[in-house]
């Protein structure tokens, strides 16, 4: 399977396309799946939205929203789909210095709902309603926003580039933080287009 990371480098535009819904009567959905489940057995990532690797659809795929499993265990996966994922709710702040597979050593600092309750479709087609907390719910929300065109860098109070070695010590520097768990979150998007 040929599969082709999207990068701002070379392909910021299409990176900041809306992704379309899947139908589950599309024929390619399950080779869609499997190439982004084979794309993240090979990548240290949290998580991966389709469009990052070229398939402008709805899915999303939660490999290791684990703080204490470490990012580089390859052997760590989730193995969770969630199709046309629906925010239902949000409520908290935390923030982290994001990264990302498509913004190559740019990271910025991102506040993010601590607590979010999506609907979602699994693979099979079955309908789901779950909260996802802390860690979970800023990897979650940070691919939520790649379907909507939407680059973690266009959202974050502060851009540094640096590369992987070093963002992974500043990150110990600068841990994941929860400023509130209940707090009424108001999500302030700047999209730069």
């Amino acid at each position: 399977m040929n599969i082709v990371r999207k990068t701002i480098a070379n392909d910021e535009a299409y990176l900041r396309q809306i992704s379309k819904e899947v139908s589950f009567t599309d024929k390619e959905l399950s080779n869609d799946i499997k190439a982004i489940k084979e794309f993240c057995a090979e990548t240290e990532c949290f998580a991966l939205a389709a469009v990052q690797i070229g398939i402008p659809k709805r899915i999303v795929y939660l490999k290791n929203t684990t703080l204490n499993v470490p990012l580089e265990d390859k052997k760590y996966d989730e193995s969770k789909i969630l199709i046309n994922p629906v925010v239902i709710s949000r409520k908290g702040k935390t923030k982290f210095w994001e990264a990302c597979v498509s913004c190559l050593d740019n990271m910025g600092l991102v506040v993010r709902p601590y607590q979010i309750v999506v609907k979602y479709y699994d693979e099979f087609g079955n309908e789901h309603e779950e909260l996802f907390e802390e860690f979970k719910a800023t990897v979650l929300s940070h691919e939520l926003d790649h379907l909507d065109g939407i680059l973690h860098m266009d959202i974050a109070e502060e851009v540094l580039s640096m590369p992987v070695e070093q963002r992974k010590a500043f990150r110990e520097e600068h841990p994941y933080e929860i400023i509130s768990k209940t707090c009424e979150y108001n999500e302030k998007v700047k999209r730069i287009c």
